[in-house]
């Protein structure tokens, strides 16, 4: 794994893209402490990522699995201004 700094990243955007695209993590530094970290996506890299968070307890799962066709079948709810926020919360979640 590289490490490159920002000001180099600034130069050299296009080769460390390039490098992800090639399969390499780029680790990216300020002031020689890494801060990202740029590298190739993966085919299900969202659900994944998802799934290591719940695994490592920085997220917690749905307690119901809707799905998003399930979400669109209900239709859409106008919201006014003067609506109270637990109000539309109790509406959309049924």
């Amino acid at each position: 794994m590289e490490k490159v700094g920002i000001r180099d990243l600034r130069a050299s955007a296009a080769a460390v893209v390039r490098r992800a695209e090639a399969g390499q993590t780029t680790v990216i530094t300020v002031g020689g402490r890494p801060v990202a970290q740029v590298g190739p996506l993966t085919s299900h890299g969202a659900e994944r990522t998802l799934d290591e968070l719940v695994a490592q307890g920085l997220l917690i799962a749905p307690r119901r699995a809707a799905s998003a066709t399930e979400a669109s079948a209900r239709g859409t709810i106008t919201v006014w201004g003067s609506l109270r926020l637990d109000r539309l919360l109790r509406e959309v979640r049924g």
